[in-house]
């Protein structure tokens, strides 16, 4: 198949059609995950698919079409957006506008070492199998796993305004799980690198980076050390989050709530709307001083790190809290010219199967200056908080609540005893503006979230957060 050619033709219809704009994407997404759970090889996970998607603008009004039949023409899938376009403008309350994007061409290769797809699977799983025995061996376990995850995703995008691109990216994942339990109550759990995993735009060589085998004793005895440790205490204090516990808090009590379609209301019959509406832009203090937050897809080796979204938006870095002060959203050309600005290039669907939405990108907060030993050292008393368990939000994204898997009172300075069942609560503007102080450069890692979910009909994406460590006053753990 000629994808150029049949996407030129389909632009082509498109335009004979009368639509004002299209854009017609075809993907090749491949994944394959590899497991253990309790010492036994999971049955692996394998799927490959490959699909064309059409979307136009039609008298002010969205159409899309996709489909994988290879007996359907691309002049027949234009034609079924053509139609459904026509329909909406029966809903329409406004007709659709695009803010100015420039037409862009060429081809995007994501960094990797090693394509995934290329190592055999009986060397995956035997490295799974060598990890999982190292697990085995922690005294006291009752459960314990472990994973690898690749995709490699093939993306083709053309443009009625004259875009042409291709891309290439490959994401990789792995993590693992330890645990002991005395009963549906009474159970402890640690995770690495975190708990749902970490996942990055890279190759498989990030198995090894991880190191996973040699973190299995120091887990082991943080769970041990968990079942034996008395609850949290309820109070307001000092709180110092690690960094993948920070990925979490960005992501929900950042990403979402500047997600410009969801300020508009587009999500408000499924997950909410935002407390950060467009007239509080350039006035909101968000947080203090120290809280400068960027989307920024071209950061090196983040889940959300493309050359193009999918409206071949080109990858760029923008901020989104600039000393505090809430400057900019995460945006499609749709939105964007509803404020009067262009794109943040934040515009991604979840295959061709799906309509783009506004997604999070790589959502990151810029390093402070402090060591972890200064996070720490420089607290009297307080919390040290790590590794996400559970979340709650409010649909505005406003009042929240996180728990962890473990915790360790600070006093004088130096991390004392572990705490189970640590948990923290506030108010997104008032923690922010309650930062104090920031982990260093050196401390920085873009944590990846590969299902986060959006949209009707759902769709999950897969996002990036960056942060260090951070220090909070006058926050409310326990309870």
């Amino acid at each position: 198949m000629d994808i150029r050619k049949t996407a030129k033709d389909g632009l082509a219809a498109a335009k004979k059609k009368k639509a004002s704009y299209a854009d017609i994407r075809h993907e090749i997404i491949h994944d394959r995950e590899l497991s253990f759970t309790g010492g036994v090889p999971d049955p692996i996970e394998e799927s490959l698919s490959a699909g064309w998607a059409v979307r136009v603008l039609v008298d002010g009004a969205w159409g899309f079409a996709s489909s994988d039949d290879p007996a359907l023409s691309i002049t027949q899938l234009v034609d079924k957006a053509i139609i459904i376009a026509k329909a909406s403008t029966k809903a329409m309350k406004s007709p659709v506008k695009l803010s100015p994007s420039k037409a862009e061409t060429g081809e995007y290769r994501s960094i990797f070492r090693t394509d995934p797809f290329t190592v055999p699977v009986k060397e995956v799983g035997q490295f799974l199998a060598d990890l999982d025995a190292a697990l085995g061996q922690q005294a006291g376990m009752t459960s314990r796993s472990c994973f690898a995850s690749f995709r490699k995703l093939g993306k083709w995008f053309f443009s009625s305004e004259g875009s042409d691109l291709f891309q290439t990216i490959v994401q990789t994942g792995a993590g693992l799980t330890l645990a002991q339990a005395k009963s549906r109550r009474e159970r402890a759990e640690r995770s690495y690198p975190t708990s749902s995993g970490q996942y990055e735009t890279t190759g498989y060589e990030l198995l090894a980076e991880l190191d996973m085998k040699s973190q299995a004793p120091r887990l082991g005895e943080e769970v041990a050390q968990l079942m034996a440790a008395p609850e949290c205490p309820q109070k307001i204090t000092n709180l110092v989050l690690s960094g993948d516990m920070m990925s979490l808090v960005i992501h929900e009590s950042i990403g979402h709530p500047l997600e410009l379609d969801r300020v508009f209301g587009s999500e408000r019959n499924f997950s909410g709307t935002s407390f950060a509406t467009t007239d509080q832009l350039g006035q909101l203090q968000y947080g203090s001083k120290f809280v400068t937050v960027s989307s920024d897809p071209t950061a090196s080796g983040g889940l959300g790190s493309f050359g193009w979204d999918d409206e071949g938006v080109r990858g760029h870095r923008v901020d989104l809290i600039k000393n505090g002060v809430l400057v900019d959203y995460l945006s499609s050309r749709e939105t964007a010219a509803r404020i009067g600005r262009t794109s943040t290039g934040a515009m991604r669907a979840e295959g061709w199967k799906n309509i783009p939405l506004v997604r999070m990108t790589n959502i990151n907060l810029e390093p402070g200056d402090k060591t972890f030993d200064q996070l720490i050292g420089e607290v009297d008393d307080g919390i040290y908080m790590a590794t996400p368990s559970s979340w709650s939000i409010d649909d505005l994204r406003k009042n929240f609540q996180f728990g962890c898997e473990i915790g360790w009172e600070i006093k004088g300075g130096k991390l004392a005893g572990v705490v189970k069942n640590p948990t923290f609560s506030g108010c997104t503007t008032l923690f922010w503006n309650n930062c104090e102080a920031i982990g260093d450069a050196a401390q920085f890692k873009i944590w990846g979230t590969p299902n986060c979910g959006k949209g009707q009909p759902g769709q999950n994406a897969r996002t990036g957060q960056g942060a260090s460590p951070a220090r909070f006053t006058g926050i409310q753990v326990g309870g």
